[in-house]
Order: structure tokens, then C-alpha cells, then sequence
């Protein structure tokens, strides 16, 4: 069964006042029974309520409500009953104000929870993280390779430079890994490195492009090292070679 959410707002209200009928309380029962998002709304309306009418009522004072009877009587003739429409329910006008009253508390309390995630996600969006470098030597003494990776956590790229390199034979290729501390909550291989580029350097052995690298530089407390090795140009992925240039030596 589905309705508008105004409409179930008022089944509910009136289920909470007890302004129901027993046929349309019983109706609204089962409708509760089938579905628990309606059975939550209740508890929440029937919490609202309570916040909102903890005070005593108060009586009117006693000229008002003379004058209010009297205004009655002089527009509706003696002998006369006040008639609605067929299929139309009476509400007290006490529960009226009731039911609009906690309404209007759901409905706040829906636009504040919208507001707070609206508020909690431009900070995470408009989050700045500051620029990283990671200076790469070879691992081996006798070269004067060297390698720079920068990168903008902001928009997940880095520059990654890359000279003095030698090119390699067909059918391999430089790989650039960032490698993460153990049990880190990333995919990763076994050796706790994620595959971040594949490339191949020119005649003067020289790289320089701008490339993807991973959400993980976001925590750069997670990153341990950032390393290149030469692999495989067919399954770059099995990280099968050693480091030759790597951070932290």
C-alpha cells in the first residue's frame, strides 16, 4: 500500500492523538504490521509529541469563551447540526494544532538532519590537502637515476619525473608502485603495493607525465615507500621485479 508522505503524516498523527475510528485504527495497525519504516514514524511522532506538550493545558478565559459560543449560535440556527462532507473526518481543533505541530517538528528535524549531511559533505569536498613529494634513488650505487613524484591529493595526480633510466628491451617495462603499511584498508598485492604506472622511458632515458595515483595518498600516513621495478609488459601486475629506484635511502 502507498500513499502520499502528507497523508501518512496525518494517518499517523491521528493514530498517536487517537483520533482514529476503531475501523481505521485497526486498518492502520496492519499497515504498521507490514511495514517498519511506518511503526518508526509513529515512535517518532509519539517522542515529538511529548517534547511539544509536556506543559498543562490552560483554560480560556471566561469572556472568550462566551463570545466564541455566542458567535456560534448567531450563525448557526437553533436545531440546526453542523453538517460535513461524507467520508470527511472531524478533528478537534486542539488536535488539529497537535497534528500540524508535530508535523512541522518532523519536518524540521528531516530539513536539519539534510542541512548537517549537506554541511558534512562540502567540508569533505572542499577538504585541502597539502602537495607530497617523494624523491626516488637507484638502488644500485654506480647510477645517477633519479626520479621525483609529486602529487596533489586534492585531485589524485602526480607529476612523476623520470631521468637518466636506461631503455629497456621489448617486452618490459618500469613499474610505479606505492607501497602501504601492513593491513592497510586498500587493495593491495602481497607485498602491500598498489600498481600505479606502467611506462617506458625515451632514448635519453627520460619520462615525464602526469598520471593517475591512488585514494591511499589521501592518508599519507599510510604510504611507506613509492618504488620502481621492472616487470613483464604482458602482466606488469605480478610484481615479480625488485626495486631499482625507491623512497627513504
Amino acid at each position: 500500500m502507498s500513499m502520499p508522505s502528507e497523508e501518512l503524516q496525518l494517518l499517523v498523527a491521528g493514530y498517536v492523538l487517537g483520533d482514529l475510528s476503531p475501523e481505521e485504527a485497526a486498518e492502520f495497525e496492519h499497515l504498521v504490521a507490514e511495514n517498519p519504516a511506518i511503526a518508526a514514524e509513529v515512535t517518532q511522532m509519539q517522542r515529538a509529541l511529548e517534547a511539544a506538550y509536556a506543559p498543562p493545558e490552560v483554560a480560556p478565559p471566561e469572556h472568550l469563551r462566551s463570545a466564541i459560543l455566542n458567535q456560534v449560535q448567531a450563525e448557526v440556527p437553533n436545531g440546526t447540526p453542523m453538517v460535513r462532507p461524507a467520508g470527511q473526518r472531524k478533528l478537534p481543533w486542539r488536535s488539529l494544532l497537535e497534528v500540524a505541530a508535530a508535523v512541522i517538528i518532523i519536518a524540521l528535524g528531516v530539513n536539519n538532519y539534510r542541512l548537517w549531511q549537506a554541511v558534512k559533505t562540502a567540508r569533505i569536498e572542499t577538504q585541502k590537502y597539502a602537495t607530497l613529494s617523494y624523491a626516488l634513488a637507484a638502488t644500485r650505487g654506480n647510477s645517477d637515476a633519479s626520479a621525483i613524484v609529486e602529487v596533489d591529493p586534492n585531485i589524485l595526480k602526480a607529476r612523476l619525473e623520470v631521468k637518466n633510466l636506461p631503455p629497456l628491451s621489448p617486452g618490459k617495462v618500469y613499474a610505479l608502485w606505492t607501497v602501504l603499511k601492513p593491513n592497510a584498508p586498500f587493495t593491495t598485492d602481497e607485498k602491500s603495493a598498489i600498481l600505479t604506472e606502467v611506462f617506458q622511458v625515451d632514448e635519453q632515458g627520460n619520462f615525464s607525465q602526469v598520471i593517475a595515483v591512488p585514494r591511499a595518498f589521501r592518508s599519507q600516513e599510510l604510504v611507506t615507500k613509492v618504488a620502481i621495478t621492472v616487470e613483464d609488459a604482458r602482466e606488469p601486475q605480478k610484481h615479480r621485479g625488485s626495486p631499482i629506484m625507491i623512497t627513504g635511502l
